[in-house]
């Protein structure tokens, strides 16, 4: 039996098992201004028994919001709608934390609405396009240059994800993960393309690195660093990003990290298995591994279980594998198969493709 079913202790939290779900965008928080609903509740707890659940992304200001129907954690009334998930999860047994994302330059005002326009570290636009219509036909448009953030700004940005990691916390999440990665607002700031400052927060390493640090500091204050993860995806290349000298840039910020984080979460990127060997050997915490060491490992599978067992990470999280797979660290202990998910309802839509995956008792009940 591999060891990624053993407990495991983060910060003062026991989990009951090494498999956790990894953070998944699904953009169905239909409630009033972006707050959870009752389908939201169902979707977590049929999957509470992952050792830990990473929830959705949470923007934690307006120009955060980087996608249609994603929800908010800057407001009382968005975090009251997640006690009815973190109420549930708990009830089930699990464990969960809430996910902060500033998808920074990766906006458009008609999306943002309200007269706000993208904010990035730079004046470079991300390279793509983005759904700005909530309603009829999708309407797409591409990414405009962002405005970039004055130095107030940034401290302002900051204290916005304080108050929404305080607000996780009254919501019930077991802690806060903030989301570094997938080339939103914080890898924008350490990347050498979309970061081009010369004021202390770009050109070098330790220029790159300043916002991530100084946020996690930030935040770590407001809540424990015991109870904070960060999440990052080294060479990841979503939206245009680049990042040069990147063994550099993570290792000078997992170095600078707070050392009693609860974990790091690291998003493989394909070709990068040496680099996440090297963060491997840096971080003395607990280290999380979404792996996909090739591009043939996406998405993560049953063969991933063996980086729990041969050292490379304490925690190894499974995206697409859950959602169509509620129950799946027990297909995983029984060596069940696994059901094949609907790419179609990934995002938007309804219960199809969300809450009527069956379990594996479902599809094969236990004969007496």
């Amino acid at each position: 039996m591999s060891h990624a079913f053993e407990p495991i202790t983060i910060g003062d939290l026991t989990l009951d098992n090494r498999i956790a779900m990894a953070p998944l965008t699904r953009r169905r928080a239909y409630g009033p201004a972006h707050t959870a609903t009752p389908m939201m509740a169902d979707y977590y707890e049929q999957r509470a028994s992952a050792g830990l659940i990473i929830g959705e992304a949470m923007q934690p200001s307006p120009v955060g919001q980087g996608y249609t129907f994603t929800p908010g954690m800057h407001t009382a009334a968005q975090a009251d709608s997640w006690r009815q998930v973190t109420d549930r999860v708990h009830a089930a047994g699990g464990r969960i934390f809430g996910q902060l994302q500033h998808a920074g330059r990766n906006s458009h005002p008609d999306l943002l609405g309200g007269g706000l326009h993208p904010v990035g570290p730079s004046a470079v636009a991300a390279d793509g396009v983005v759904r700005v219509s909530t309603t009829g036909p999708a309407i797409r448009k591409p990414y405009p240059t962002p405005r970039t953030l004055a130095i107030h700004e940034i401290a302002g940005t900051t204290a916005d994800f304080v108050a929404a990691a305080e607000n996780c916390m009254r919501a019930g999440f077991d802690g806060v993960e903030l989301h570094g990665a997938y080339g939103y607002l914080i890898q924008q700031f350490l990347s050498s393309n979309a970061n081009v400052r010369v004021d202390g927060y770009g050109t070098s390493v330790e220029g790159r690195i300043r916002f991530a640090v100084e946020l996690v500091h930030a935040v770590a204050d407001a809540i424990g660093s015991d109870r904070l993860a960060l999440r990052v995806s080294p060479g990841c290349t979503a939206s245009g990003i680049e990042e040069d000298a990147i063994h550099d840039v993570y290792l000078a910020l997992v170095r600078d990290l707070p050392s009693d984080l609860a974990f790091l979460d690291v998003f493989e990127f394909p070709g990068h298995r040496a680099l996440t060997h090297a963060i491997r050997e840096q971080w003395g915490g607990v280290l999380m591994l979404n792996p996909h060491a090739a591009y043939e490992d996406f998405p993560a599978g049953p063969t991933q279980l063996s980086v729990v067992d041969d050292g490379l990470a304490d925690i190894v999280a499974f995206g697409t594998a859950f959602i169509a797979n509620p129950d799946l660290v027990e297909r995983l202990r029984l060596g069940s198969p696994l059901t094949t998910a609907d790419e179609s309802t990934f995002y938007l839509g309804d219960e199809r493709g969300y809450t009527d995956y069956p379990t594996v008792q479902a599809i094969a009940p236990t004969r007496g």
